[in-house]
């Protein structure tokens, strides 16, 4: 008869499983609330201390941990002293290993858990199991996903030689693990406060595969820290698949608007950086008023909007080419209207990061690891460097500046008026040509440049940027500071009559 023994923390599909197995003349083994789970569904089973000859002990931290398994587990059914050796100790072979894991993450992200219950959730035996029957694939079925437990139950049925199922399977064993020992050691570096510990692992898990890359011809897939967190915790209501491109110009959208949880704010974005963001009234004001900084770029574009959206937004969406749209929530009638474009992808949820989450940029050899880039931006430690002060309104639209550039591609500048940008300047490889782009940009979309304030995302090195804005008539000027030619800057700004803030803060985003 063979036997399988099953010990699961995630008991969904588990006893239709295990009632098939016995069905088909399997003897199970189980423990603990497994064994308790198949008895009161009236199937037998053998507790796993009549295997060993051992009773649980520990408070159930030692069970599985004995040779009456691992023996079972390891033997190689094709080199007789292997057998003969399992055989004198009176070991019987498992043909079938049915284990996921104690849920270590849920429990070590559980909001007022304390360190005591997350240690009692670092799985001993499961692991060791799962990778024995693994190592030994060739005559063992190792299954931790319940997603599996048809495809075993199929070969199992066909009688036939499963031995490419049964790797596949310990490949998913191993992947399994790691990912989960990566979960444990970055725990305990978050309590040691250790941001950069000396050895990181990183687990994620494959969501979806996609079309291609960021061109054709590239093979691309979607791999997500937890499953329904981040981009992965959005709803989609419609339209095509989710490309590649279109999840970095979420993301893009999604850093533009962060800045702007509490206000009705809007953000369009072009090749993950904005070509339009704004605030309103009403989230169709906001689209509007976006939509006016660069009607031209937002054809095929990405669009965030911090709040519900309802049937006025839509429609006003509607009329542009987008590739997405996502918000907290749509109105039934939004959807409707949406609903119409047939490609477009409706997005709907928070996919705000989680607390502590790193950023990670891929280089050849290697990846850079940094800190998000942390609380939002205020008016904390802003210094009016000019002679003239800013005005109420004047400091409104700063603020609203310095919010904005922080989600543009560096060089970056912006020009803005009544909490709307009408300039961006992009990407550019001098702060000079980017307020320049800044100013072109705004007078081809027919924007009257005097009277705005200007963002810079890092100071500037010369007063050449300056110049540049004070011929278009800006006013005031937020930026970090900390430049050697400083004083030669704020000369400029005085010189023009600009209203000029340093912020002390760098905002670069490359």
């Amino acid at each position: 008869m063979p036997r399988a023994l099953l010990s699961v923390s995630d008991k969904s599909g588990l006893v239709p499983f295990a009632k098939s197995l016995h069905e088909l003349g399997w003897e199970l083994v189980s423990t603990g609330g497994t064994a308790k789970a198949l008895r009161e569904a009236g199937l037998p089973c053998t507790d796993v201390s009549a295997v060993t000859q051992f009773p649980e002990m520990l408070d159930g931290r030692v069970k599985t941990l004995h040779p009456g398994v691992h023996g079972g587990l390891l033997a190689r059914r094709d080199l007789p002293e292997h057998m003969a050796a399992i055989a004198e100790h009176g070991i019987q072979p498992i043909d079938l290993v049915c284990v996921n894991l104690y849920p270590f993450r849920r429990t070590a992200r559980t909001k007022g858990v304390s360190p005591d219950e997350v240690i009692e959730q670092i799985d001993i035996g499961g692991p060791s199991m799962i990778r024995s029957a693994a190592k030994n694939f060739a005559s063992v079925t190792v299954v931790v996903d319940p997603a599996d437990y048809a495809r075993v139950l199929e070969a199992i049925r066909s009688d036939a030689n499963a031995l490419i199922l049964r790797k596949e399977l310990a490949a998913k064993v191993y992947a399994h693990t790691a990912a989960y020992d990566a979960e444990i050691a970055a725990w305990f570096a978050a309590q040691a406060h250790d941001h950069f510990p000396e050895r990181m692992t990183l687990a994620f898990e494959r969501k979806q595969a996609l079309r291609y890359g960021e061109n054709p011809g590239q093979l691309a897939a979607f791999y997500v820290e937890e499953p329904g967190a981040g981009l992965a915790a959005l709803k989609q209501h419609g339209g095509k698949e989710l490309s590649f491109n279109n999840l970095l110009d979420l993301e893009g959208a999604l850093l533009a608007t962060g800045q702007f949880g509490g206000e009705t704010c809007c953000a369009i974005v072009k090749h993950t950086t904005p070509c339009g963001l704004a605030t309103g009234r009403t989230a169709a004001e906001a689209y509007r008023k976006a939509l006016a900084c660069d009607p031209m770029s937002a054809f095929g574009s990405v669009i965030a909007f911090t709040v519900p959206v309802d049937e006025e937004a839509a429609r006003a969406v509607a009329a542009l080419f987008v590739e997405c749209v996502v918000a907290p929530s749509f109105t039934p009638e939004a959807l409707a209207v949406l609903g119409e474009k047939k490609n477009l992808r409706v997005l709907e949820g928070d996919a705000r990061e989680r607390a502590g989450s790193l950023d990670y940029k891929r280089v050849r050899g290697g990846l850079l690891v940094q800190e998000l880039s942390g609380a939002p931006l205020d008016e904390t430690n802003w210094q009016v460097v000019s002679s003239r002060q800013p005005t109420k309104e004047e400091r409104s639209d700063l603020l609203f500046a310095w919010r904005t550039v922080a989600s543009v591609k560096s060089n970056a500048i912006v020009l803005t008026r009544d909490g709307a940008t009408i300039g961006i300047g992009a990407g550019q490889m001098s702060r000079v040509d980017a307020a320049f782009v800044a100013v072109h940009k705004a007078r081809a979309a027919g924007h009257d440049t005097s009277g705005a304030v200007l963002g810079s995302d890092a100071y500037f090195p010369f007063r050449d940027g300056v110049d540049q804005a004070a011929e278009a008539g800006v006013r005031a000027i937020v930026q970090p500071g900390g430049s050697v030619k400083d004083p030669e800057v704020i000369a400029a700004a005085n010189e023009h009559g600009m209203t000029m803030i340093f912020t002390g803060r760098r905002t670069f985003r490359h």
